[in-house]
């Protein structure tokens, strides 16, 4: 027992030793050299931001009035296309049919009228030499004037059946760029049924969701500067449209802004952030502080994101949580307070419990 005694003894001295030996070498290691912004930027922001995508100023689904077999699709996604250019041809054998129909009945009551005026013009001179009566002349008159009806008639039909002959050979209503098609070769095409989606060349518009409690003070015309995520750059805009009612929008409203200048990297379905510059009374900023950090200082590790702050000189990882984006900075909406500092850069690896140097 004595001696297993003294080998647990030893084992656990041989532990302590390696442990403190371990503390030793941590405690030795050289502080990191760390920049660190002396207060959180809380500044109340002179604007308010929306979330919103670019669209296209002119965009149209084109569809059909007629029901037929798609024969060809002449345009493919992301081709231009001019004005009045084929899209789509629909199969119009039936319409061949009928405008062949019209055609005979129009030869027929075009002789039918020649034969009806032949007879009216010489009942006229026979009645003018007294040897017709009134009654034969109105009976030519009203047998001339169905004629010539008929006629007309006819030509109306032709009318009709040249213009569902635009149904089935589908245009561009404008220049632009094909950016959807919605049916193949052999595909029965429905009335009201999208074929192919246009979108205008020409100037881009940005169509943006604000809360109620900031659209009263967005007016048309307004300056705006209009950040695009993926492109992490900034443009200039004004408003071009504000929506007074949110019944079909989910309580948010409707604000659509025109860009300034037009850029051929920027393209139609990105994602932005509109800030509008709406100043904000000091009455609505007592007892609240927003807080924002460079997107650079934040720390992400999986699903969670922090920052690290400084305390007696050593780094301290605080988990946040991130509210909107305005450009390069992200609102806090809990995790550090407006007055702690955090750590900007390092020129090293931090981990938390770290040694830093403050510069």
């Amino acid at each position: 027992m004595n001696i297993k005694i003294k080998s647990l003894i030893i084992f656990s001295a041989a532990i302590l030793f390696s442990c403190g030996s371990d503390q030793k070498e941590v405690q030795t290691l050289p502080a990191i050299a760390v920049k660190v912004n002396g207060s959180v930027d809380n500044t109340s922001t002179p604007f308010v931001t929306a979330s919103g995508k670019i669209e296209a100023e002119n965009s149209a689904n084109v569809s059909t009035r007629m029901m037929g077999y798609v024969t060809k699709v002449h345009v493919k996604v992301g081709q231009k296309v001019g004005a009045g250019q084929l899209l789509v041809s629909i199969n119009n054998t039936d319409l061949q049919a009928k405008k062949a129909q019209v055609d005979a009945s129009i030869l027929q009551a075009t002789a039918g009228y020649n034969n009806a005026k032949k007879d009216y013009d010489r009942f006229v001179n026979l009645f003018a030499q007294q040897s017709a009566s009134q009654k034969e002349l109105d009976d030519i008159t009203a047998r001339f004037e169905m004629a010539k009806a008929g006629l007309e008639g006819a030509k109306q039909m032709r009318n009709e059946v040249i213009a569902q002959f635009n149904y089935a050979n589908i245009t561009a209503p404008f220049g632009g760029i094909v950016t959807n098609t919605f049916i193949k070769e052999g595909d029965m095409a429905n009335p009201g049924m999208p074929l192919v989606s246009v979108e205008g060349s020409g100037k881009l518009q940005v169509t943006a969701m604000v809360s109620e409690s900031d659209i009263s003070k967005i007016k048309q015309g307004m300056p705006v500067s209009i950040i695009i995520k993926s492109m992490n750059k900034k443009v200039a805009g004004k408003v071009s449209e504000v929506s007074l009612s949110a019944k079909n929008t989910g309580g948010q409203y409707l604000v659509k802004v025109n860009l300034d200048e037009m850029d051929k990297t920027i393209l139609s379905g990105m994602f932005v952030n509109v800030q509008f510059p709406i100043e904000k009374s000091s009455d609505s900023n007592e007892g609240s502080e927003q807080v924002l950090v460079p997107e650079s200082a934040l720390v992400k590790q999986g699903q969670l994101t922090g920052i690290y702050t400084v305390a007696n000189n050593t780094a301290i990882l605080r988990w946040l949580r991130i509210g909107k984006t305005y450009g390069d900075k992200v609102e806090v909406l809990s995790g550090l307070s407006s007055k702690e500092p955090y750590i900007v850069s390092a020129e090293g690896k931090l981990f938390n419990g770290a040694k830093v140097q403050i510069n």
